[in-house]
């Protein structure tokens, strides 16, 4: 339920009206926008009396939200949401470009991928310590000793880094990282949502090959009722009956999403796509689609990669990508 308030309502009459919803066992969220003060209502609204509230001198309307996710609805949060990343903030205007491999292999691979992208032009650092496989007998990545050597470039470079928890009892290694990425085969694993919730330290929540955008909205609200609002969705393709490309990005879900929710948005094409001369394109098309960034998988030497080198860029290529993208971000505000 939404109360929109009155141009300027007083201060103890704000408080007041807060107290008293509170006292229903109501969670208030109080979102002041650019032209006026709204209230966010959480809980279980089946017995507030809407006539009653209505009725009140700083009250301009109540409505009730029909979609199941509230917090990361935008009718309760109409400005989009800008997530504090240290050094810099995703959402709101800002556009991220977020590079590194998949998975670390040494701290020379690392560091040195770290370099180059930040010379041209990322503004974090992505690189997988723990990465779920399809294959049991496939390298899964370095576990802790890859969150070190992620740390190791971070202090190097000044990097944000984001890379990927699969399990809650990981966390532990998670300290220093900026971003904790949840993959799309845990998008719908409620139990880590949940713990994830708990946490104010920002998530980046991919959208799982099978779901539906309201289900990617639900997974976020589950992180955001335990009290952490700093998610960041990123779209990374549905699996469809097309098996040219890896997965096929569905990048209509970029201003949908951000239609339904005030949450940045971001596009991984790497994995979307699966292939390394197709992910330029796409993240063009990320860009001029309204994306708040996009993040690909880079690999200073993609041939001998220990997996996915087939989607991996070079930092070259990278380069070459992010200068596309700027022109086309410049286009777009032309």
């Amino acid at each position: 339920m939404i109360v929109l308030l009155k141009k300027k309502p007083g201060k103890d009459e704000l408080t007041n009206l807060v107290e008293w919803l509170c006292s229903m066992g109501l969670d208030v969220h109080v979102s002041e926008g650019k032209e006026r003060m709204l209230l966010g209502l959480i809980g279980d609204t089946s017995c507030v009396d809407i006539d009653l509230i209505r009725a009140l001198d700083i009250v301009d309307d109540v409505k009730r939200i029909q979609e199941p996710f509230k917090n990361a609805n935008r009718k309760l949060h109409p400005d989009d949401s800008r997530i504090d990343l240290g050094v810099t903030q995703i959402g709101g205007g800002t556009f991220q470009l977020i590079a590194g491999p998949y998975l670390i292999e040494t701290e020379e691979q690392i560091c040195t991928i770290a370099r180059e992208v930040k010379q041209a032009g990322a503004t974090m650092l992505r690189g997988g310590a723990f990465s779920p496989r399809t294959s049991p007998y496939a390298f899964q990545g370095l576990r802790e000793e890859g969150i070190r050597l992620l740390l190791a470039a971070k202090r190097e470079t000044g990097l944000p880094v984001v890379t990927e928890l699969m399990d809650i009892a990981q966390l532990e290694y998670f300290d220093d990282v900026d971003v904790i990425q949840v993959g799309a085969r845990n998008s719908q694993n409620y139990e880590l949502l949940r713990e994830l919730g708990r946490l104010r330290k920002p998530i980046l929540l991919k959208r799982g090959s099978a779901n539906t955008m309201q289900e990617l909205l639900m997974s976020a609200e589950y992180i955001m009722a335990g009290g952490n609002e700093n998610v960041i969705l990123c779209e990374r393709g549905i699996r469809t009956f097309e098996p040219y490309t890896q997965n096929t990005l569905d990048l209509s879900a970029v201003p949908a999403l951000k239609e339904l929710s005030h949450l940045p948005v971001i596009v991984d094409p790497s994995r979307a796509v699966g292939i390394a001369r197709l992910v330029c394109p796409m993240a063009l098309a990320a860009a001029a689609a309204g994306a708040d960034g996009v993040m690909v998988e880079v690999h200073n030497d993609p041939q001998h990669a220990l997996c996915e080198g087939p989607q991996s860029i070079t930092p070259a290529e990278f380069a070459a990508l992010a200068r596309k993208v700027n022109s086309v971000r410049s286009a777009l505000t032309c």
